[in-house]
């Protein structure tokens, strides 16, 4: 007879964990890396390996606040597309270059800047990376699975389907670069 001591629980629901739960943000040393990572981007010489989402966060925060001349939402479709390309990546309808990823981290890292402007690069980033808005699911939270990874969402912005942005994304006013 079994007693309730060695008796499994009941099988529940399976558990469902994010890849920021499974995979903590590797945060950034110094200044000079992330400016570094953001230098490579720009010269299309940012190593494939290296480019994990906590470079993304980087990359983008780098631009936003070291190169004001540069109109993101403009231009950094094809400063990504391009380094894709220079470094061997595909950009395609399943890899490379993600139109509504890009300009959902380009609008969450002024969003988060614009409310903790002090300290280094490389504080400000870590701060970012680490934060609820810089998770790597933070774009689930506004997506779904389905419309984020679909081939519509990587080749133009798409309007989130779960919950509006706290933002404005002004959505319509740059196009993707041809995949």
């Amino acid at each position: 007879m079994w007693s309730r001591v060695c008796a499994k629980p009941p099988p529940g629901p399976p558990e469902v964990a994010s890849g920021a739960d499974v995979h903590p943000p590797r945060l950034h040393g110094t200044d000079g890396e992330v400016k570094r990572i953001a230098a490579g981007l720009l010269s299309h010489t940012l190593p494939r390996p290296e480019w994990t989402h906590e470079t993304h966060l980087a990359a983008v925060s780098v631009l936003l606040l070291q190169y004001p001349e540069i109109d993101l939402k403009q231009q950094l479709p094809g400063i990504i597309s391009s380094c894709n390309a220079a470094v061997g990546g595909v950009n395609d309808n399943r890899h490379g270059y993600h139109h509504t990823v890009t300009r959902f981290w380009i609008a969450a890292a002024k969003a988060f800047h614009a409310d903790k402007p002090a300290g280094s690069f490389v504080e400000r980033v870590n701060r970012f990376i680490a934060s609820p808005a810089g998770r790597r699911d933070a774009a689930l939270r506004h997506f779904s699975p389905a419309r984020l990874f679909s081939v519509e969402a990587r080749r133009r912005l798409v309007e989130p389907d779960l919950m509006p942005f706290p933002w404005d994304t002004t959505l319509h006013d740059a196009p993707a670069p041809k995949l």
